[in-house]
């Protein structure tokens, strides 16, 4: 029986060769008033911050109250003011 990469790696006890990690994703964007502006993609998965006081100059959607608390990847805690989902980027 032929066994799929996955299952073949634990039982040979062989790990499968790692990725790299392809580094943050940035979409040019153009807001009237900001110079040289950069966004990132929603890649599924994956939240994004922005500060408050940019989403504040930025008049973008009124946040929704949340209770969620990230840990980022230098393990500093971060507390969302809001969240906010499918924010258009022209």
């Amino acid at each position: 029986m032929p066994l799929n990469e996955n299952c073949s790696a634990v039982v040979l006890k062989k790990l499968p060769k790692k990725l790299g990690d392809p580094g943050r994703f940035l979409i040019p964007c153009d807001f009237t008033g900001l110079d040289n502006c950069l966004a990132l993609a929603d890649l599924g998965a994956s939240i994004n911050l922005i500060p408050l006081s940019i989403w504040k100059k930025l008049r973008l959607p009124t946040l929704n109250d949340t209770k969620m608390v990230l840990e980022l990847a230098d393990r500093t805690i971060s507390k969302p003011t809001g969240v906010v989902e499918n924010v258009f980027i022209k």
